[in-house]
């Protein structure tokens, strides 16, 4: 057997039924120890993304945060990664995403609570914060350092695969359907990332506070527009939708034509692309919001969560709604005979609509929300080496590393590399949810705290 092989059935163990099962059954068990708050709270949580106080102790504002947070969740994921997802699993699939989102909310809350309750301040007087501080100063002991040390080694492994390479080469296959080549692609992520990375956290914040809600505003702009000029389609569309998520038998769907999924599928397709997308669990979420100034980590926490809402329940969604209305889906391609997936899919949705400016719209909001992507999973990278390596210069390092790095992404496929950092991704979330079940009557004391000081006081 093969390295290339063996990287590969590893994946699929990590990311298998077990870990999926894991990963829910986490959300599942905090929503009920929640008292079910973060679903009450959501309204509350969403109005207070724009409120903090500039004295509160922290780095950035929960704002900017949120959008560092959201900058490496909202990515190929909703783009690549929910018509994949649709074409595998079913229009049902969506369902389960939206399924898997709603308990990932008190995932999101739960590990981003941990993050702020027990980060530290670092020596240039940084915020540094997460799982692996949750471990170390809220489980203790051997123990605690040991899954505290395991995290911060997957994660710096992931982010320079799943949150580098992966998503250059995806801006490189975005503009090479535009006639741009790799080479040209990989010279500007390198100097755009440098240019942003090399100056820290505070210049990480700043721009993804600028291009994430930009890139999130114009993408929804044009998928409600696809929505309503093929909004005869719409209830058809999301009946066979709940249809699919819960058939006990494999149906084929009206809007999937020969796409023919039984509930497990849709299932499995749908956790499994709704995770990817929205990372609850994974335990990288909470090391942005270890740096926002709060005066209480519930209120952060709540913060946080709404990334969850707005990537999966908002923006795959409605991806998804554009590929089930437009009636492309089970479109097979006539070249290979097998069918169209992933961002051919959904630039064929959005064809139905904006004809040959759909390769421009998608393309562009690829490359959009994958640079974001690089440029927040660089802060968590660099913050989980800061956990192991305390050395300035060290940092400083990684930061130009990282940048380098984008452009062998850009202009190589390594697919080794990417099935190694995708098990790194997923090795993540097995220290991150054990401290989760671990640490619950922590969570639970911040949350029923601050319902009863902060918001039935109506603060």
């Amino acid at each position: 057997m093969d390295l290339s092989q063996l990287l590969n059935d590893v994946n699929d163990f990590v990311w298998g039924p077990i870990m999926l099962a894991f990963l829910v059954g986490t959300g599942i068990f905090l929503t009920i120890r929640l008292k079910f708050l973060p679903w009450l709270n959501l309204w509350y949580a969403i109005k207070m993304i724009m409120q903090h106080k500039a004295d509160n102790e922290g780095d950035l504002s929960p704002f900017q945060s949120l959008m560092t947070a959201l900058s490496a969740t909202v990515g190929t994921g909703n783009i690549v990664g929910v018509a994949t997802a649709m074409v595998l699993g079913g229009p049902g699939a969506i369902i389960w995403m939206w399924i898997s989102a709603a308990f990932g909310l008190s995932t999101k809350y739960a590990e981003s609570v941990l993050a702020v309750k027990y980060r530290e301040t670092n020596s240039v007087g940084e915020m540094a914060g997460g799982p692996m501080y949750a471990m170390k100063n809220g489980i203790g002991g051997g123990l605690g350092r040991f899954m505290a040390a395991a995290f911060a080694i997957f994660a710096v492994c992931a982010s320079f695969g799943i949150g580098n390479m992966t998503q250059a080469n995806s801006i490189s296959s975005a503009f090479s359907s535009l006639g741009i080549s790799a080479e040209v692609t990989g010279i500007v992520l390198v100097v755009c990332s440098l240019a942003v990375l090399i100056r820290g956290v505070h210049s990480i914040g700043k721009v993804s506070s600028f291009i994430v809600p930009s890139m999130a505003f114009f993408y929804i702009l044009f998928t409600v527009i696809i929505v309503i000029k093929n909004f005869e389609n719409v209830p058809s569309g999301l009946a066979i939708m709940f249809q699919m998520a819960f058939s006990t038998e494999a149906v084929a769907g009206g809007v999937g034509g020969s796409i023919i999924a039984s509930m497990l599928t849709a299932m499995r397709w749908g956790v499994a692309r709704g995770v990817f997308s929205n990372e609850a669990g994974l335990g990288s979420a909470p090391i942005a919001a270890a740096a926002a100034r709060t005066d209480h980590a519930s209120q952060q926490g709540y913060v946080n969560m709404t990334g969850t809402f707005f990537d999966t329940m908002i923006i795959c969604f409605l991806t998804g709604l554009v590929i089930a209305s437009s009636g492309v889906l089970g479109t097979v391609d006539p070249e290979t005979g097998k069918l169209i997936s992933g961002a051919p899919l959904t630039i064929l949705a959005f064809s139905t609509v904006y004809g040959e400016g759909a390769k421009y719209i998608v393309s562009i909001a690829l490359a959009l929300f994958a640079y974001s992507t690089i440029l927040g999973w660089e802060y968590y990278g660099e913050k989980s080496l800061e956990y192991l390596v305390s050395n300035r210069a060290v940092i400083i390092g990684y930061r130009i590393v990282f940048s380098l790095i984008t452009f062998i992404g850009a202009t190589q496929t390594l697919d080794v590399v990417w099935n190694f950092s995708d098990t790194m991704n997923g090795l993540m979330a097995i220290p991150n949810l054990l401290c989760l079940v671990i640490l619950h009557k922590d969570i639970a004391n911040e949350c029923f705290d601050y319902q009863k000081n902060f918001i039935a006081q109506g603060k």
